[in-house]
């Protein structure tokens, strides 16, 4: 028996990779040796154009022509000298939500990048917050890419023609881009409270933890993020970068998926993976595509059991051992899934016990399901978020907690018998979780 009952978006998905499969093959020899040419027609709002679908494509699947990912690379000098006109990326977007900027406005903007605007910054380069006039003086996140950092211009292209055909409340919005001479930047909605990872990980003293109830609504969103990617998405898209400095948080901790330059097309048609160099995170990358380079939209799932389990339990997703090895979340978790008197081990000891128990359990089992090594046993996104939904839209009031530890142990035992809505099974005499997820189609 299934712990997840499957939607029809599923099948949705696989009508979706066959239609856009036909569809790149039949327009295919319309596109010109560099994978782009201009929209005759831009008169269309809500769907994107059938060229800007396959530049996509293009983009998502290797490198900007289709060639092989084992091909010489250009240069870094060539690649950061292509303007945005060069590379049609200003005229793909022109008519979509994607503003084009130019580096001087954006500079002013940020008082010439000073230290004091500076937000963060990672392998990609720099992100400052910034103060837009021409938008009604709109604060926005500015992410200067580092000339020598890891996000290429492929990576570039990629992010903001994927986020230029995005529209959810979980995606961060993309407000436009400059790509002048050197320089790239990407500007977006600026996200008050930053990232999940700020919120979980090396926290200040005097800085709040996260309540339960704001996790299960981080993880909810975060979940419907990649549903929309996965199967609303025209074609399909496979993140693969979903980590917790990835998420960012808005008001009321509201999450929103971002940084889509590892973002890849789905497989389409009669295939089950695409096959690409691996990239990535360690500690949220699949093992399967670790090790073979087969990318799956359950690839995705595996990194969501492991954003789950930092959720849960505030642990990093590798962390050094007492022997200063290397040790990944899941690893550690996996043993003790097994047992449930382990369960309240594995909680974040910031929320000092405010949490509902058999909430924790539902919670767990979902990220067990997620992070299993068989990607046939992990659930599709429109399950997770079912069940996530559910976990998220059960607030827990912490002031109503009864202090007889016991006997809530006890009520939530005789519950678990019962209880058949809580999409979590449990083996009664062995007392571990069940991984019971269907098999991927």
């Amino acid at each position: 028996m299934g712990c997840f009952g499957r939607t029809g978006k599923s099948s949705k998905r696989s009508e979706t990779k066959k239609k856009n499969n036909d569809f790149a093959k039949h327009n295919k020899l319309e596109i010109d040796a560099n994978c782009v040419r201009k929209s005759a027609d831009r008169d269309s709002q809500t769907q994107p154009s059938s060229d800007v679908i396959l530049f996509v494509n293009c983009c998502l699947e290797g490198s900007p022509c289709g060639d092989d990912v084992n091909k010489e690379v250009p240069s870094e000098e060539d690649q950061f000298s292509l303007d945005a006109k060069d590379s049609n990326v200003e005229d793909e977007v022109s008519g979509k939500k994607a503003m084009t900027f130019a580096f001087e406005e954006l500079s002013v903007s940020t008082g010439n990048f000073r230290s004091d605007c500076l937000l963060g910054e990672g392998g990609f380069g720099k992100v400052y917050k910034g103060l837009i006039e021409r938008i009604n003086q709109q604060v926005v996140a500015i992410k200067q890419l580092d000339r020598n950092g890891a996000q290429g211009i492929r990576e570039f292209v990629v992010e903001v023609m994927t986020l230029s055909l995005a529209d959810h409340p979980n995606l961060v919005k993309l407000i436009g881009f400059c790509a002048q001479g050197v320089q790239r930047l990407l500007v977006y909605e600026y996200m008050p409270l930053g990232s999940l990872e700020d919120h979980l990980h090396d926290l200040p003293n005097g800085k709040t933890p996260l309540s339960w109830n704001n996790r299960m609504k981080i993880a909810a969103g975060a979940a419907r993020g990649l549903e929309y990617l996965h199967d609303t998405m025209k074609p399909p898209v496979i993140y693969r970068d979903l980590k917790s400095s990835n998420i960012l948080l808005g008001e009321d901790y509201h999450p929103k998926l971002s940084d889509f330059g590892l973002a890849k097309v789905g497989p389409s048609g009669d295939a089950t993976h695409v096959s690409t160099r691996v990239m990535g995170t360690y500690g949220y990358c699949a093992p399967e595509y670790a090790m073979t380079g087969q990318l799956t939209f359950k690839s995705d799932i595996f990194s969501f059991g492991v954003v789950l389990l930092e959720l849960i339990t505030g642990m990093k997703a590798i962390y050094k051992t007492k022997a200063r090895k290397d040790q990944t979340l899941v690893g550690w978790a996996r043993p003790l899934f097994k047992d449930r008197k382990n369960f309240k081990k594995m909680v974040d000891p910031l929320m000092e016990g405010d949490y509902p128990v058999r909430g924790l359990y539902q919670a767990l089992a979902i990220a067990a399901m997620c992070v299993q090594d068989q990607p046939g046993m992990r659930p599709v996104i429109s399950d997770v978020v079912m069940a996530l939904d559910h976990l998220a839209s059960c607030s827990y009031d912490a002031t109503h907690k009864d202090k007889r530890t016991n006997v809530i142990e006890n009520r939530v035992d005789d519950e678990e018998k019962k209880v058949t809505e809580s999409n979590v099974c449990m083996e009664e005499e062995k007392q571990e979780i069940k991984i019971c997820s269907a098999q991927a189609n």
